[in-house]
């Protein structure tokens, strides 16, 4: 084995991240990158995509921005169509975009409940819907390639006032599951990462100051996971040989209690 493939074990491997801007996907195009994927980065900001770009490529890596939001299904697919005329197609699909806007559910934010569940959901089947070919004739050809979708905690525990979120989220782990089974034989992986508080824009789009009063009560008893903590994660799922699946990872700050 080369030193280079010991070092960068994700060499000859084109990696797809949406919702790259900041946080988990941008921390984590950085590091699959420097892993030795090429990656695509896809998120609605040019200007954010154009520095993560900028500073793969000063490290020694290769990127490639697509402005696209992921609630438009055109938009997504022209974008596969790009990734597959330029590099033959994706073998890694991290679906990261989303976003987080708990309140009571009388309050009835109708309006934050359609954003997160258009984000959410719609925008991750819409990514799915157009990489997930690529995928499956990228495992045929190599005999793998991963599928890993971004949930929570809330996935699974309760949170007053997150009810909409979590039940995005819920979406995302039960659905992976499902599509492990169902694209696990065609030697795609199937992963959902479910983390606690991690350090991100989600906590500053949130304008429900009961929720508010609360993250920032965490924030002083808690130290919060970094998005380079799920990055790690993300590079060691995708570096595991083929015949190893994480179905679900957990990964909780260790203070924080559920």
């Amino acid at each position: 084995m080369s030193t280079n493939t010991m070092s960068q074990p994700l060499t000859g491997r084109v990696a797809v991240i949406t919702g790259a801007s900041s946080g988990i996907g941008e921390a984590s195009a950085e590091r699959l990158a420097s892993l030795g994927a090429r990656v695509i980065v896809m998120a609605r900001r040019a200007d954010r995509l154009a520095d993560l770009v900028s500073r793969i490529e000063a490290d020694g890596g290769s990127a490639l921005a697509i402005a696209a939001d992921v609630t438009d299904a055109a938009a997504l697919q022209g974008a596969a169509d790009r990734v597959e005329a330029e590099f033959g197609g994706a073998d890694l699909l991290l679906n990261n975009a989303g976003v987080m806007l708990p309140a009571p559910i009388e309050e009835l934010a109708t309006e934050q409940w359609k954003h997160q569940i258009d984000l959410n959901i719609t925008g991750l089947m819409n990514a799915i819907g157009a990489f997930t070919p690529q995928l499956v004739k990228a495992a045929a050809e190599r005999g793998v390639a991963d599928l890993i979708n971004t949930s929570s905690i809330a996935a699974q525990n309760i949170f007053p006032t997150f009810a909409v979120y979590s039940g995005t989220k819920a979406y995302v782990s039960h659905l992976s599951r499902h599509l492990r089974v169902e694209l696990g034989a065609k030697n795609v992986r199937v992963s959902a990462i479910e983390p606690g508080i991690v350090g991100t824009e989600l906590q500053s789009h949130v304008t429900d100051q009961g929720a508010r009063d609360w993250l920032a009560g965490s924030k002083e008893t808690i130290e919060w996971l970094t998005p380079q903590d799920i990055a790690e994660t993300v590079g060691f799922i995708a570096t595991l040989p083929p015949r190893v699946n994480l179905q679900q990872v957990t990964i909780m700050p260790t203070a924080q209690a559920s």
